[in-house]
């Protein structure tokens, strides 16, 4: 079985992660079929909306554990991996035909920053969500130190970033973190609402207004990605990164020295 697949719902295309086993964890095979499903759809002119969901128990737990051991043994090779990630989930946002993430079970880390580069989002209410980077010693790097902000405002996404928070689907609709909050078994017909109201208008219009938008909400994106990745790479040269990742290999909570 593919390790991403989709799914065709009239003009609705469904890209699913297909790493249940792993709880979607984002690895090198998994974001690249990513790439590959969103591509596709882009350059399809019979889809016009296209669902970003997770198969199996939740949308995704983030970064493989293995990308963050690649990252503590080699720092220097931060900016060719996040460079392929951010490349990914900017396909998203940059297309012209909306994406919706559907999201269940868990979102978290590298997964939620694929979610943000989405146009919406739809969440069920005992889904969790956050950005945890902080926790081992690292920064929000793919994107979600830049978009966040823009969605919910710089107060709020302060404290979800420097406390590592986690919140679920009704608290994440009430600071506008997603579009709607419905219960996990409708789930699929919440989208499937959204998405019809999509496809209600016109397609070049709605194309324009998705690129107008995001100029506006997210002016200086470039500068700031570049600010994600100078910081990411401190972070990793940091004795708090050493720590977090012999704390968490230890199961046991990490000390932080701020060294």
């Amino acid at each position: 079985m593919a390790i991403v697949t989709t799914e065709d719902r009239g003009a609705v295309r469904h890209v699913v992660l297909n790493r249940p086993e792993k709880r979607n964890a984002m690895n090198a095979e998994l974001i690249a079929g990513i790439g590959e499903a969103l591509t596709a759809a882009a350059a399809d002119d019979a889809v016009r909306v296209v669902v970003i969901r997770g198969e199996g128990a939740m949308f995704s737990s983030g970064m493989d554990h293995g990308s963050l051991g690649q990252l503590a043994a080699d720092p220097a090779g931060l900016r060719p991996l996040r460079r392929r990630i951010l490349d990914t989930w900017n396909l998203a946002e940059e297309m012209t035909k909306p994406v919706i993430a559907q999201i269940h079970g868990a979102c978290l880390g590298g997964a939620l920053e694929l979610a943000l580069a989405c146009d919406m989002r739809v969440m069920a209410a005992d889904a969790v969500t956050g950005l945890v980077e902080t926790r081992v010693g690292l920064v929000p790097d793919v994107g979600g130190s830049s978009r966040l902000p823009a969605v919910i405002g710089l107060g709020r996404a302060k404290e979800m970033i420097l406390a590592s928070k986690v919140i679920d689907g009704t608290e994440a609709e009430r600071i506008g973190l997603v579009n709607r909050v419905c219960p996990a078994d409708a789930l699929d017909a919440t989208t499937q609402q959204l998405a019809d109201e999509l496809l209600a208008c016109a397609p070049i219009a709605v194309g324009l207004a998705k690129r107008i938008l995001d100029a506006v909400a997210k002016p200086a994106f470039a500068n700031t990605l570049e600010l994600e990745v100078t910081a990411q790479q401190l972070c990793a040269r940091s004795e708090d990164f050493g720590e977090a990742i012999r704390a968490f290999v230890e199961k046991r909570q990490a000390e932080f020295t701020g060294r």
